[in-house]
């Protein structure tokens, strides 16, 4: 029984760091572990989130370093397995003087910024995948399993991407942010867009700068196909889901080399 009484609900957990983070919520905890960030135990019977003392610290300590340093989700995720393997907490060099600055005012990351991770991974050449056969790994040789795939509700998403209402219609009007295909839910990709589209508006990108975006992004897709049709069709039903992999990944990586070059001009 005293073991028990350490165990919290997660509308236990969201009272006792209201305080210190008045802008946490249950989706917001929510959402930090759909990204794999925390991993509550589940009630046997009714299937309840349970926070252990441990999973309230690992939570709050996300949230501090979010608020205080702005560290996106993808670093954070590195300092977690370094604690989780034993090793020394990492030193947060981030400081706010080093983040870009409009008018003359620092603009601060969101509270949750549900794309850190596809940001970072924006600003270097993809990774060539592996071979079908071969198991991913993180540095220790161990297995890494792929990202789980996110499951929003249209609230879910305004709360974790900072949209407005308004804001998100317009954005799905001119199909920019698109539920996913043959469901109401919003997966990582619109989650992705709807941060950005938000952040973007600070410099006066909006959505008629976006849906010139989608129709150039439309007219790659389109060239990408046909180019690798024939290929798709010699390896097969399984093989085509590879290529189509493959060269999106590589695509992608020279789309943003070719925007990083001409901006750097």
């Amino acid at each position: 029984m005293a073991a028990n009484s350490t165990v919290r609900s997660i509308g236990q957990v969201l009272a006792s760091l209201k305080s210190e983070f008045p802008d946490i919520s249950i989706s917001k905890i929510r959402f930090l572990e759909s990204v794999g960030l925390l991993a509550p135990e589940r009630a046997p019977t009714s299937g309840y989130r349970r926070y252990r003392p441990a999973d309230v610290e690992r939570l709050r300590y996300i949230l501090r370093v979010q608020k205080s340093q702005y560290l996106p989700l993808k670093v954070i995720r590195e300092h977690l397995e370094q604690l989780d393997r034993g090793l020394e907490r990492p030193r947060l060099d981030v400081r706010p003087s080093d983040r870009p600055k409009v008018n003359g005012v620092v603009r601060p990351e969101p509270a949750v910024d549900p794309v850190g991770q596809e940001a970072a991974r924006s600003e270097e050449l993809p990774p060539r995948p592996a071979p079908p056969d071969a198991q991913p790994t993180q540095a220790g040789g161990q297995s890494r399993q792929p990202p789980k795939q996110l499951r929003l509700s249209r609230a879910d998403l305004l709360e974790a991407s900072g949209l407005t209402e308004s804001a998100l219609a317009e954005l799905e009007s001119i199909q920019v942010i698109v539920p996913r295909r043959g469901t109401q839910y919003y997966g990582r990709e619109a989650l992705a867009i709807a941060v950005a589209a938000r952040r973007l508006a600070v410099y006066g990108i909006d959505s008629r700068h976006l849906r010139a975006f989608k129709l150039a992004a439309d007219r790659e897709i389109g060239l990408v196909e046909q180019a690798i049709a024939p290929h798709a069709r010699s390896r097969g039903k399984n093989g085509r889901g590879d290529v189509t992999a493959e060269v999106t990944q590589l695509v992608i990586g020279v789309h943003a080399a070719l925007i990083r070059t001409g901006m750097d001009r």
